[in-house]
């Protein structure tokens, strides 16, 4: 286990839920020295190790999670906050994926998209309702 890659391990823990660009932030903090590409590297090593996990919660770049980090996100479209459901919510899904289509989900890897209870239902503004 070389420094650097200490440094990222303790960066995805740190945050929780990271890109690789703000794991890079994190790092630099304490070696500057480290660049993206390391970052890039070192997660792709620690995911094939199972150390670490990504997930794509929309668009743009995926963020990392320790591999134990087991849960289905929730993503606001709205405010983009990212909040978390135990896995279990998906197992009537996964056992109808399997039983009629023979796939099996990682329920650990999934990312719903909708709208947190922070968000109002409407979004428009004055102006929006002067173009209509």
């Amino acid at each position: 286990m070389t420094p650097q890659r200490q440094l990222v391990i303790d960066a995805v823990r740190d945050l929780g839920h990271a890109t690789p660009e703000q794991i890079c932030a994190r790092v630099q903090r304490a070696a500057p020295a480290v660049n993206i590409t390391t970052v890039y590297r070192t997660l792709d090593l620690l995911e094939r190790l199972g150390m670490v996990r990504h997930t794509h919660l929309g668009h743009g770049a995926p963020t990392y999670s320790e591999q134990e980090h087991q849960h289905v996100h929730l993503v606001c479209h709205s405010c983009g906050s990212v909040s978390e459901a135990p896995t279990d919510l998906m197992d009537d899904l996964a056992e109808r994926l399997l039983r009629e289509s023979s796939f099996e989900l990682d329920v650990t890897h999934v990312a719903l998209s909708g709208r947190c209870a922070d968000c109002p239902d409407d979004h428009r503004t004055a102006d929006d309702e002067e173009i209509r």
